[in-house]
Order: C-alpha cells, then sequence, then structure tokens
C-alpha cells in the first residue's frame, strides 16, 4: 500500500510517483514558520464524514535500504519495476507515461491506488516534479508541506492543498479530504516525521534487487527507535519486485 515520491508517494501507493523516481528527500520543508495562514480547500467533497481511513508510508527500496542514491541517484534501477511487464497503468499526469507491470503488481497498485484519497508531500517534491504538470498521476489531491505556497497557485483546489502549520496539520488535512479513504506520506523525511509523531498505521515496501551503497533511507534520521512492526500483512512477488506492507505497532 505504497506508493513513491520522486517523479511520480509510491507506484504503489506510497512511492507517490514523484517523476518516474522513488521517494527522494523531501527534505527542505522539515522545519516550518508558525502562524503563516493555510490554504483551505472548501471544495472537499468529504467534508463532514466522521470516519478516517488510514495513513500509510513507504517507496521502493534497494536490498540495503535506501529509498533514492547519493545525490539522488539510482532511480533508474530502482524502478526498472515500472515498466518490465504486459499490465498497463495509466496516469493522470500529462507528464508521467503509463507504467507497465507484471500482473501481480498491477492487481495489487490498482487495488491500493483505488483505495487512495490524499497524498502528502513535501514542497522539495513538488517543485522538482514541477507539480506533476498540473495533477498527480494517481489523480487525488495532493497536500503540500510548505514554508510558503507557490506564488503561481496561490488558491487551493482540487489538485494541490498547501499547508504550513507541520507534518500534523498536513495529514489532518489529507484525512479531511480523503474521508475514509487511505492517505499516503511521501517517504524520507516526511515519513520520519509520521512516524515520530504516532500518524502512521502501515508501511509498504516495493523492494528490489538492487544495492545501491547509499543514499536516503525510508526513514531518514529516525529518532523515535527502536520502531516496531506487525507483518508481512501482505506479501507479493511482482517481476523485479516483492511487494511487503506491515502494520506499524502502536
Amino acid at each position: 500500500m505504497t506508493v513513491s515520491a520522486s517523479c511520480f508517494i509510491p507506484a504503489s501507493t506510497a512511492d507517490v510517483i514523484p517523476g518516474r523516481g522513488g521517494g527522494g528527500k523531501d527534505s527542505g520543508e522539515d522545519v516550518l514558520e508558525a502562524g503563516m495562514p493555510d490554504d483551505v480547500f472548501t471544495g472537499d467533497p468529504n467534508e463532514g464524514n466522521s470516519e478516517m481511513g488510514k495513513v500509510i508510508t513507504g517507496g521502493t527500496m534497494s536490498l540495503d535500504g535506501y529509498i533514492a542514491g547519493p545525490n539522488e541517484s539510482g532511480f533508474d534501477l530502482l524502478f526498472q519495476w515500472y515498466g518490465n511487464g504486459d499490465v498497463e497503468i495509466p496516469t493522470a499526469s500529462p507528464n508521467v507515461p503509463p507504467l507497465r507491470l507484471s500482473a501481480a503488481s498491477a492487481k495489487l497498485l490498482k487495488d491500493e491506488w483505488g483505495n487512495t484519497g490524499a497524498l502528502v508531500v513535501g514542497r522539495h517534491l513538488y517543485d522538482m516534479t514541477n507539480a506533476w504538470g498540473g495533477r498527480h498521476p494517481m489523480d487525488v489531491t495532493t497536500v503540500v508541506l510548505t514554508h510558503r505556497p507557490p506564488q503561481d497557485r496561490p488558491v487551493a483546489d482540487e489538485n494541490f492543498v498547501f499547508v504550513t502549520e507541520g507534518i500534523e496539520a498536513a495529514v489532518a488535512k489529507a484525512q479531511e479530504i480523503a474521508g475514509e479513504k487511505t492517505v499516503v506520506v511521501n517517504g524520507g523525511q516526511m515519513a520520519r516525521q509520521c512516524l515520530e509523531a504516532g500518524l502512521l498505521d502501515e508501511i509498504g515496501i516495493e523492494l528490489v534487487p538492487v544495492v545501491l551503497g547509499g543514499g536516503t533511507p525510508l526513514f531518514a534520521d529516525l529518532g523515535a527507535t527502536p520502531a516496531q512492526f506487525d507483518g508481512p500483512i501482505t506479501l507479493v512477488e511482482g517481476t523485479g519486485v516483492t511487494h511487503i506492507r506491515y502494520r506499524v505497532k502502536k
């Protein structure tokens, strides 16, 4: 249940597809300034829902534990599984071509993407992908955690909502938008902040057979250790990737 965020939060739900990369650092917005106004997405179709869905994170990860290589490299190796199958998965972004996955990976992704209601990413990823051309590939609203909303998009809409008050506020806004569906948080610093704040319910890992030798771990600079998980609760073998899901122990 993960998707990633480099080009494309998870081809899986936790990569959040940044462009076609993996989970880049997304660390430029870790410390936010207080007292800045937060955009409000008034067109929330789920307004009034009392039931909230799960909050998950994850990403495509190398055998040595990295979701991006040194200096945000290695995405071509991490994401070979996005194009090594016969099942085409279209994306909602004009900048991201369709994925071509193995049957097993495609079935898992279709199920997880269909149950995703909103994404949470940092400004670094938003800028790096040029806002995915205007719409995230997963075709859901993306909540962007940032010091300052971009000047070219001053008003929140169904594509992007900007939050300036920290990770808790960003996740709360995403849950408001998602209703009973899942909220997916980008890996790296964003995932670390969520885990430390007790906001995560599950993590998903797309494990690929490559060793990067360094780079960005899924939970970069995690202070709340040791962290324990139940599972795996899901284990799917794709072509060139193994999809693993764990539940966070609370």
